[in-house]
């Protein structure tokens, strides 16, 4: 298991549900059942007011890891997804399976698709990543003094590990070639903890 220096990052505690809920649900149905569950709810806006909603509920997660070698170098992947018909760069990132932790699904992750391992971790910000039509929450961390070694892809994934160095990293950032948006703020956040490092 990894050795965080922060157990989980101070906003985790916040991306939850607000006590009073100004909608109210009225009738909800399945659309989609399996991994990625779709309900379909009639909602009461306000009085007068209701409307259908389509969307996946809270439950799932996922984490987000910026990895970084012990010579200070980023290690991102180049992913082809399905759904854009494209192949995109992006952090090392992966679903946290029903009853585990962040943190271990976090060196999970890490360890699958770059092969890599870290006892160097600072927590980054969770965020939403589609709140409009999804409850799914993303968690990142900073994975610092990273050493690599084989990878283990499943067999539906098509993965390449890149291996570069952090300012090219953010040079592709900044020029709008990391299209992949969790992975983007994953950077983002990161940015500030690699400069206090001296490592950008």
């Amino acid at each position: 298991m990894p050795d965080f220096p922060l157990s989980v990052h101070p906003n985790w505690a916040t991306l939850t549900e607000d006590a009073a809920q100004p909608w109210d649900t009225l009738e909800s149905r399945q659309l989609v059942d399996g991994y990625r569950v779709v309900l379909e709810d009639r909602v009461r806006v306000k009085a007068g007011v209701e409307t259908l909603y389509q969307y996946r509920p809270r439950g799932p997660r996922a984490v987000f890891v910026l990895p970084v070698t012990v010579a200070g170098e980023a290690v991102l992947i180049r992913q082809y997804r399905y759904p854009l018909r494209a192949t995109i760069m992006e952090v090392v990132a992966g679903g946290v399976e029903r009853g585990e932790d962040l943190l271990p699904a976090a060196a999970r992750e890490l360890l699958e698709e770059v092969g890599g391992v870290s006892h160097d971790w600072v927590p980054l910000p969770g965020f939403y990543p589609q709140p409009s039509i999804s409850g799914v929450v993303f968690y990142a961390a900073l994975a610092l003094n990273v050493t690599l070694g084989a990878t283990h892809h499943e067999d539906t994934e098509t993965i390449e590990r890149v291996v570069l160095p952090l300012p090219e990293a953010y040079r592709m950032l900044e020029a709008g070639e990391i299209q992949d948006g969790p992975s983007g703020l994953t950077l983002f956040h990161a940015r500030r903890h690699l400069v206090e490092r001296g490592l950008l």
